[in-house]
């Protein structure tokens, strides 16, 4: 955390940390904009009130007040994650290898020749060579992508079979170039180290009603899904990261990803099926339809829905309200 401030403040940038129920009540780094529990619950949010404590998903509060900074972009990472010496602000174009059509993409196999897959990727897919490998020369263009995913050296955002069977210290060949991936193929981001632009902002939203392990990975089809109704693909970087992970207990984290193991093919596919608007103005009505979908499926609950409407509330509230002037803000969740 002192090595992304210290990023960040050279950057001009605010780093913005949310706590928990289980603390900690102050936050001692200078210059980070620390939010314990309580200051959570006098924020003008609906957001801030209406969400589970012991939750991942108050990361969304970060979220929210970024975007009420007027945030021209916002970077989101976890404590347990520290930037190398090239980390530096991105930029909304960027340069990137053009990836061919696919149903599913193992991007970590695009930029590596080494058996790993990104924790929510299709287990039944590990070996299938049609997710990772190119016929013929990438060609390497300047794409706007407003999601885009930085791997991590170190402890990459693996699942917990990985970790069980192949698990040690990973680091993916340095100097590699970016991967666009295009509309209709997919693969499964983490909150881990991402930035997003304004026109994606309500779909940082991280559901609450499903299991830790994977909040972020059913953001990320629902996220890929509406960009989709855009033109926009999703980008992925090289790392300019390395986490020194938090302990974790590895049955724990697979029991929690099992809803991810047997459904993700068949969340994608009923996400495939909708029949969503283009255009900025339908973002909103697009994560609806998505969340409904996947109420209808069970796989949240009808109460997901009520947390989301709050959430497009406030997020309609304060983008009208900032008209994004002002500095790349940043969102971590401080309780690990």
């Amino acid at each position: 955390m002192l090595k992304l401030v210290e990023k960040l403040n050279n950057a001009g940038a605010t780093l913005v940390v949310v706590g928990d129920a289980a603390g900690p009540q102050d936050y001692r780094i200078p210059n980070v904009h620390f939010f314990s529990m309580n200051d959570q619950l006098s924020l003008p949010f609906r957001t801030a009130t209406a969400l589970p404590t012991g939750c991942y998903a108050r990361k969304n509060v970060g979220y929210l007040l970024a975007i009420s900074e007027g945030a021209d972009c916002i970077y989101e990472t976890d404590d347990d994650n520290a930037p190398e010496e090239l980390w530096a602000l991105r930029s909304l174009r960027t340069t990137a290898r053009v990836m061919a059509p696919r149903k599913w993409a193992n991007v970590y196999r695009m930029f590596c020749g080494e058996n790993i897959w990104p924790r929510g990727f299709p287990l039944q897919l590990i070996a299938d060579e049609t997710t990772f490998h190119q016929a013929g020369e990438c060609a390497v263009e300047d794409k706007d992508a407003p999601i885009q995913q930085g791997l991590v050296d170190g402890s990459p955002d693996v699942d917990a079979i990985w970790r069980m069977t192949l698990g040690r210290p990973f680091a993916f060949p340095p100097g590699q170039p970016s991967v666009w991936l295009p509309p209709g193929t997919w693969c499964p981001f983490n909150s881990q180290t991402t930035w997003w632009w304004p026109v994606a902002y309500p779909l940082l939203y991280l559901p609450s009603h499903c299991p830790f392990r994977m909040t972020d990975v059913f953001r990320s089809f629902v996220a890929q899904r509406c960009l989709w109704e855009l033109g926009f693909g999703i980008v992925f970087h090289a790392p300019r990261v390395v986490q020194e992970r938090n302990g974790h207990n590895l049955l724990r984290d697979f029991e929690d990803e099992v809803v991810g193991y047997l459904r993700n093919p068949e969340i994608i596919d009923a996400l495939e099926k909708l029949f969503l608007r283009r255009g900025e103005d339908a973002i909103s009505e697009n994560m609806r339809a998505c969340y409904e979908e996947l109420v209808r499926m069970s796989v949240f609950p009808e109460s997901e829905l009520a947390l989301l409407d709050q959430w497009l509330e406030d997020v309609r509230d304060l983008m009208s309200a900032r008209g994004f002037t002002g500095n790349l803000a940043g969102s971590a969740k401080g309780s690990g």
